[in-house]
């Protein structure tokens, strides 16, 4: 594959995103460098908010993660290099659709099971309650990913909020 072929973080790179709904990143080294995106590595790198979901494709050491998402931000501080961390935002109109996101996470990249299907059957007995769960991280792409669940059963759509990092020895 050819460099070409992933997103930047630029100006460009950020209006092409949004105009084509589509991001892929490289993270096949373990990390995205700001360099690698065309970014300053005093930069604090863009947030991405479409008016439609964009299809974001992270390719890591071993793996892909794939999302849809109206959302993308890349942390970082401007001392380092690298973003720490890429967060995007998975949505579900329904509890059944909720609910196979997150054996979706733990199927394809390890998140453990038996804590979410824990959680699952804690507010399948009680789907009015509200309730924030954090399951992770899953490292079967390679990388280190994290969903953090947000429910509200009193709303319409359910968030879980993904965290895709490098693995860090440790």
């Amino acid at each position: 594959m050819t460099s070409s072929e992933y997103s930047t973080l630029d100006a460009a790179g950020v209006q092409e995103i949004e105009n084509s709904r589509q991001a892929r990143l490289d993270m096949r080294s373990g990390e995205l460098l700001k360099s690698a995106v065309r970014v300053t590595d005093s930069s604090y790198g863009p947030q991405i908010k479409a008016s439609g979901k964009i299809a974001l494709t992270i390719e890591g050491p071993t793996g892909e993660i794939h999302g849809q998402t109206d959302r993308i931000r890349f942390m970082t501080v401007s001392a380092l290099p690298d973003f720490s961390e890429v967060t995007y935002f998975l949505t579900a109109d329904s509890r059944e659709a909720y609910f196979g996101l997150i054996r979706d996470g733990v199927m394809k990249y390890g998140i453990e099971s038996r804590a979410a299907e824990g959680w699952i059957s804690s507010i399948s007995r009680q789907p009015e309650d509200k309730s924030g769960f954090s399951l992770g991280p899953g490292t079967a792409t390679g990388l280190s990913v994290s969903y953090d669940l947000r429910y509200d059963g009193s709303k319409d759509t359910q968030v879980i909020i993904v965290h895709v990092s490098p693995v860090r020895a440790g």
